[in-house]
């Protein structure tokens, strides 16, 4: 039991879990631009993650970012590396014309735990800036790229989407945001340091439900997409109302970042058998 907690914690610490979550959203984008699924986009994005999460996590307290003190964290840095090697090959059998949008992407990600200049502030630590820009690498990531590769036009539908994705991802946010409350440095200014847990709570029910409304916007919509979608906000909002569950140890790393995974389960579903 102990060696299957280990192997699972490893799982959770080394992002392999968000790297799930963010190649899920992947696949629903390409479920409602109607594109077939893109393998190397896919193994891209799911090897990238786990490079950007984990010098983000781990990477800012290395010396130079390079030099781990900790045991545990060497493994997950050379666990990284490898993931790096695999990212890069998939990016290779892209088509050249994403790689422009893949180094935004990448630049807004590593600015995020890097300072530009010296004495300057990454992004991180810009008072209120950390939930959008990490909403913002989400929508790039899940929306523009799969747009890009699928070479669909930025018209009305995705631009609606792209909003759909930057709000879904801002409500996700919120419950670790609330966990880590006694954690964070104040000076990040988290909508639950700003406004409180339960109005935090209140704005994410609100987001849920525009995000949900956006729908009826599109200019294409399919019933099940407008079902699926009442579903997921029901997920949301009853994520959002369990207080004392945010403060468990797998609730939000777990439960929280797989609703993305469960999401795509129902589009994928809905396709095959409905």
């Amino acid at each position: 039991m102990r060696s299957l907690k280990s192997i699972f914690d490893f799982y959770l610490d080394a992002s392999i879990h968000v790297a799930l979550a963010v190649i899920s959203l992947t696949g629903v984008t390409f479920y409602l631009l109607d594109a077939s699924f893109d393998p190397y986009l896919l193994g891209f994005i799911f090897f990238g993650v786990i490079v950007c999460y984990n010098f983000v996590k781990y990477g800012v307290e290395a010396y130079k970012y390079l030099i781990v003190s900790n045991a545990y964290h060497k493994i997950i840095q050379i666990f990284s590396f490898l993931a790096f090697v695999f990212a890069l090959y998939f990016m290779t059998q892209l088509n050249q014309k994403i790689w422009v949008a893949i180094a935004m992407m990448t630049l807004l990600s590593a600015l995020y735990a890097v300072p530009l200049l010296p004495r300057a502030k990454n992004l991180r630590n810009l008072g209120g800036f950390k939930i959008y820009i990490v909403a913002l690498v989400w929508v790039g990531f899940t929306v523009l790229l799969p747009a890009i590769d699928a070479k669909i036009p930025l018209h009305w539908d995705v631009w609606i989407l792209f909003l759909q994705r930057f709000i879904l991802v801002v409500v996700l946010i919120l419950p670790f945001e609330i966990r880590d409350l006694q954690w964070d440095d104040k000076n990040l200014k988290t909508l639950p340091q700003v406004y409180g847990i339960k109005k935090t709570k209140k704005i994410g029910i609100v987001l849920t439900v525009i995000f949900f409304l956006l729908t009826f916007l599109r200019d294409e919509i399919h019933e099940y997409e407008v079902w699926l979608r009442f579903i997921l906000g029901g997920i949301m909002i009853f994520m959002l109302l369990s207080s004392q569950k945010m403060q468990s140890k797998y609730y939000v790393s777990f439960w929280v970042e797989g609703i993305p995974m469960l999401w795509l389960g129902m589009f994928w579903v809905v396709k095959n058998y409905l």
